[in-house]
């Protein structure tokens, strides 16, 4: 009997059961492991996958998350860590993944996705247009030894009680409800932050986390005010930390961009944000500075 081409290969539902072997996957192509972002993808969305042929782990992959809800279903949904096995790279096998996801489970629902250079045409074949970028730095938070306070902002370690009001911000901001994810950071992260306003009623002017992923501290997601609640979320998350810092942040913030290079991070890549069947993302992207994961949106 004549083997089922690479592409005709059936495509099933990863479970948390897979996160190994999702791991194994990003190990193939030279990407970190990430085990502990792989466990709070598959946790908090749906993982998409190819079993290999030659029986050896993956051949293919990816997650979908997706956020707020509408009579017809999510409002929007994220693509990420769209990976296929080195060894049966070249073939189709990503088109017909994607083809499936996008065309098939995800018919009629806005999409989002951050796309490498490498990933970008077979998006756009697939429909997707950029409306933005976004900008990888990596690299030792150092202090000028002046900071204080930016502006009038107070930030402080988030208690149970603030869960409600980051939930209420967080919807405000990402422009879809996306709970099982936020409720998720606390378990996740290594630290999760408020900023308030001083004195009137405390009333929330951010929120933020840094999680562990390999060899560097995330910096994600990054809910903000302004450019100066975000560097003072920034700075107190680099001092619970001796890790290398990582965030991706949205270009148009060129202010933050330069404040973060003054104080040793690098620009190392810049991904495309691209969307399907949405003109733009919603919210509002004045407040939202740097994602949970770029995997998620």
């Amino acid at each position: 009997m004549t083997p089922p081409h690479i592409t005709d290969l059936p495509i099933r539902a990863l479970t948390v059961d897979d996160l190994h072997r999702c791991a194994d996957l990003s190990e193939d192509r030279g990407w970190l492991r990430e085990d502990h972002k792989w466990g709070l993808l598959l946790a908090a969305g749906n993982g998409f996958g190819v079993d290999a042929p030659d029986g050896r782990g993956l051949a293919a992959a990816c997650i979908v998350t997706r956020y707020g809800s509408t009579s017809a279903g999510p409002g929007l949904a994220a693509i990420g860590m769209v990976l296929v096995a080195d060894r049966y790279a070249r073939q189709g096998m990503g088109r017909a993944l994607m083809t499936h996801v996008c065309n098939d489970v995800l018919k009629g629902i806005p999409l989002t996705l951050h796309a490498t250079p490498y990933g970008r045409p077979l998006y756009e074949e697939l429909g997707f247009k950029t409306t933005g970028r976004a900008e990888m730095l990596v690299g030792a938070f150092h202090e000028d030894g002046t900071y204080d306070a930016h502006g009038t902002t107070r930030v402080r370690p988030a208690v149970a009680d603030d869960l409600p009001r980051i939930l209420r911000l967080d919807v405000e901001v990402f422009g879809a409800d996306r709970t099982h994810m936020i409720t998720r950071l606390p378990a996740f992260a290594d630290q999760l932050l408020v900023s308030e306003e001083y004195g009137g009623n405390g009333t929330l002017t951010g929120y933020a986390a840094t999680w562990p992923n390999m060899h560097t501290q995330v910096i994600g997601p990054l809910i903000a005010r302004d450019t100066d609640t975000a560097k003072s979320l920034i700075t107190v998350l680099a001092r619970g930390t001796d890790r290398v810092l990582r965030t991706d942040v949205d270009v148009r913030h060129e202010g933050l961009l330069a404040w973060l290079k003054e104080r040793g991070l690098e620009s190392v890549a810049f991904n495309a944000v691209m969307a399907r069947d949405i003109p733009d993302l919603p919210g509002d992207w004045t407040r939202r500075w740097a994602p949970l994961t770029v995997a998620a949106g």
